[in-house]
């Protein structure tokens, strides 16, 4: 599976898009936009769904790898990686209670 920042570089050059152009359509600098591409710096949610309307991703698409890599990069040194997903497999299949 590709990254998130893959693509979203992959995205932008395909609508032959400037990183510039990009940054002014979502209201952010060009540096920011940079980093993002550059995996130094993860988007917002709200940056997310801009990024999602700008570059016509589906936003349930671009916010799985958002939080698939979120997650990653708290739990990567983890011995029990396995085990803390097999949690969180079961803390989201449980019913909410009242």
């Amino acid at each position: 599976m590709k990254r998130l920042s893959e693509v979203l570089k992959s995205k932008r050059e395909l609508r032959g898009l400037l990183l510039r152009e990009l940054a002014s359509k979502i209201n952010v600098d060009t540096a920011l936009i940079s980093k993002i591409e550059n995996d130094d710096r993860r988007p917002t949610k709200e940056q997310l769904k801009k990024l999602s309307k700008a570059l016509e991703i589906d936003f349930m698409t671009l916010s799985t790898l958002w939080y698939a890599e979120k997650i990653y990069e708290e739990i990567k040194n983890e011995k029990n990686i396995d085990d803390i997903l097999k949690e969180i497999k079961k803390k989201v299949k449980q019913p909410k209670s009242i």
